[in-house]
């Protein structure tokens, strides 16, 4: 299986696993300056890069725990989804959850691309579903324990 990635600009990083045990590609902000993400505001950081999915696989954005946990920053819509045939540019929507203004230096990693299979099963409507343990329980009704 291959992910195919094109840098739009020079100064795109193409995404890497910081380890072998990393199930996620960091993406890096490819922006010329520092970039001011305000308290409490929302920007998309572009990566400078496309890339080409394997067939039946979507891209996940996920955060990158040191940005959400020290700084409070987080992708603004929680997991962010590129589907298969996707081919533009890679852009990560960031939240500044804190009361402090926060700097994003060009190069910094942002974000961490998932690659995982796809199911697309056929619909079809019921009037009937199976029986469960749960059944129909809502929130919390699996208790606490």
């Amino acid at each position: 299986m291959t992910l195919k990635i094109k840098k739009l600009r020079q100064s795109a990083k193409t995404p890497v696993r910081a380890t072998d045990g990393a199930a996620g590609y960091d993406l890096s902000a490819c922006i010329e300056s520092d970039l001011l993400l305000p308290a409490g505001g929302c920007q998309l950081i572009p990566t400078g890069i496309a890339i080409a999915l394997p067939e039946n696989t979507v891209g996940l954005v996920f955060g990158r725990s040191g940005l959400g946990i020290r700084h409070q920053i987080a992708p603004a819509n929680a997991v962010g989804v590129i589907d298969s045939d996707y081919r533009g540019e890679i852009a990560v929507g960031l939240k500044n959850h804190s009361d402090t203004d926060y700097i994003i230096k060009p190069g910094e990693r942002i974000a961490q691309l998932v690659i995982m299979p796809v199911l697309t099963p056929q619909l079809e409507e019921t009037d009937e579903l199976s029986e469960t343990e749960r059944s129909s329980g809502g929130f919390g009704s699996t208790g606490k324990e």
